[in-house]
């Protein structure tokens, strides 16, 4: 049995009705549903959920604004389910603080798969944050056991993944990733199309991180390589 609550939002009742079958089989016993944006904020306001699949075509708002809205109340991690396949779609999504985006028709088996390697990387990175707690670099810091971000003194909203991704290159100073590695190491997913997926959240970070994000000085791209987390050097803290 698996404890973990998981809130589905979508307006077609056999896409929710496949899903909740397919994860009770799973193990997934603690599921609800949502088929409006209003339902899901309501739902989301008096209750803790540890993921949350979300349609972008709802009836009542588009699910990218509900998206935003989503993370005001929480950072748990968002899979996208939709119809709307072009990049531009996925940018989106995952621009405005998406974590996952799978396109319909889709196999509801791999759902439940993505689902589960999401929870199985978050608590893998809970077990290896009961180590090193605290990373300080300069104005940043990284509560790795609160799943925090701090700068200048500021906590800094973080979505899961966003987070995620950000312990895994402070926890590997100065070592370079091709953008595939990434993928592969923070969503734990084949990374073959999925670049583009670590390249928006990088983007994210670094607007959150760095003093200028158009000339890093933390995470860094090695054009045609990949990128890597360079802390500063004493003299050099931002």
């Amino acid at each position: 049995m698996r404890l973990q609550k998981i809130l589905i939002i979508d307006d077609e009742p056999g896409i929710v009705k496949m899903l909740e079958t397919i994860l009770r089989k799973e193990g997934y016993t603690a599921i609800s549903s949502a088929f409006t944006g209003q339902e899901a904020l309501e739902k989301i306001s008096h209750h803790p959920y540890d993921l949350i699949v979300l349609d972008v075509m709802l009836p009542d708002t588009d699910g990218f604004q509900l998206c935003q809205k989503i993370r005001q109340y929480t950072a748990v991690p968002i899979l996208f389910l939709t119809a709307r396949s072009s990049d531009l779609d996925k940018l989106t999504g995952l621009g405005i603080g998406g974590d996952d985006y799978i396109t319909k028709p889709f196999n509801p088996l791999e759902v439940a798969a993505r689902i589960h390697v999401q929870f199985r990387r978050l608590e893998q990175y809970q077990a290896a944050a009961q180590t090193t707690e605290i990373y300080r670099f300069g104005s940043v810091v990284i509560d790795k056991k609160a799943a925090q971000l701090w700068v200048n003194g500021e906590e800094i909203s973080c979505p899961a993944k966003e987070f995620e991704l950000l312990l895994f290159m402070a926890d590997h100073p100065n070592q370079i990733f091709t953008a595939g590695q990434l993928y592969e190491h923070v969503w734990g997913y084949d990374s073959i199309g999925d670049e583009k997926t670590v390249a928006i959240h990088i983007m994210r970070l670094r607007k959150k991180i760095e003093q200028d994000a158009k000339q890093p000085s933390l995470i860094v791209t090695l054009r045609g390589i990949g990128y890597k987390f360079v802390p500063p050097k004493q003299g050099d803290l931002i």
